[in-house]
């Protein structure tokens, strides 16, 4: 089988236009798996069969493999054997009708209480910008909705004195939810007194602009959120959806009911929320709290 190997990742090059880190991963799949086969006597193409592929994958598992790099080997391997078919050297490509691992659902990242206030402590609201970025921080831990969602609201989806946000979640879609009292204290004040002066054209309504008086880009939320991480202290990766994150697993972990926190993040399948109750509190910290003799 090594004999097709060079002649693939060429035409992986040539003909898909794949990046030279893409070619190598196939290229360390497939070696990978022709020395396995050759150790049980399987060297040419048309000898594979979907029972030694299925002995190989077992193999991984049992080195702790993550079900991601089981998927990726298989992704390499089919897509090799469809090239050998194409090619005329087997007839049969061995990986159809392969059983797949699960994709491992692991619950997204979360800051700690303490962090995030340490995060949403760190703008100085002193200057439009802080301002802004206050104003944003507090936004998106109040209400759970996404970068993108963050950065479309226009100043007449949010209602301070009645304290919710109106989000369109796509397809004529939305969602009303509410906010903080300090989130929409903070979201006031820079409305009143410091959007103006970003503000360029009278005639843009969105809510949070940038320094150039137009809508800020989810781009710029990614680079101001990395900026008051890393003034914060916080050592753990924030990225744009850290908030969202944190908003959902504190909710949880306080007694909130799964199917609200459905509704407010706004997922169409409960089993998509579910990934968060991994979060929440140990079984000894409820049964402390909780129980009666405890």
């Amino acid at each position: 089988m090594l004999q097709y190997v060079d002649e693939y990742l060429e035409y992986l090059e040539e003909s898909k236009r794949l990046s030279p880190r893409t070619i190598e991963s196939y290229r360390t799949d497939i070696i990978s798996f022709i020395a396995f086969a050759a150790e049980r006597d399987v060297t040419e193409p048309g000898d594979v069969n979907r029972a030694l592929l299925g002995i190989y994958l077992g193999r991984m598992r049992q080195q702790g493999r993550a079900a991601s790099t089981q998927l990726r080997c298989i992704a390499s391997l089919r897509s090799f054997f469809q090239y050998l078919v194409h090619r005329a050297v087997i007839i049969q490509d061995p990986t159809l009708l392969l059983e797949s691992p699960k994709p491992e659902r692991r619950p997204p990242k979360a800051l700690e209480e303490q962090q995030v206030d340490k995060l949403l402590a760190a703008p100085d609201c002193d200057s439009p910008q802080g301002a802004r970025d206050k104003a944003m921080l507090e936004l998106l831990y109040a209400s759970g909705i996404k970068v993108s969602e963050l950065v479309s609201l226009s100043l007449a989806d949010v209602d301070l004195r009645m304290r919710f946000l109106r989000c369109a979640a796509g397809e004529g879609k939305e969602r009303i939810l509410p906010i903080t009292r300090t989130a929409a204290r903070h979201v006031e004040f820079y409305v009143h007194e410091m959007r103006d002066k970003l503000l360029k054209d009278d005639g843009e309504d969105g809510l949070f602009l940038n320094t150039q008086g137009k809508r800020l880009s989810r781009q710029g939320f990614w680079k101001i959120i990395k900026k008051y991480g890393k003034s914060a202290g916080i050592e753990e990766e924030i990225t744009p959806h850290t908030l969202r994150h944190s908003f959902a697993v504190h909710l949880l972990q306080n007694g909130a009911d799964l199917r609200s926190v459905q509704e407010m993040l706004g997922h169409s399948a409960l089993s998509t929320t579910g990934m968060y109750q991994s979060a929440k509190k140990s079984m000894k910290e409820v049964y402390d709290h909780f129980h009666p003799r405890a």
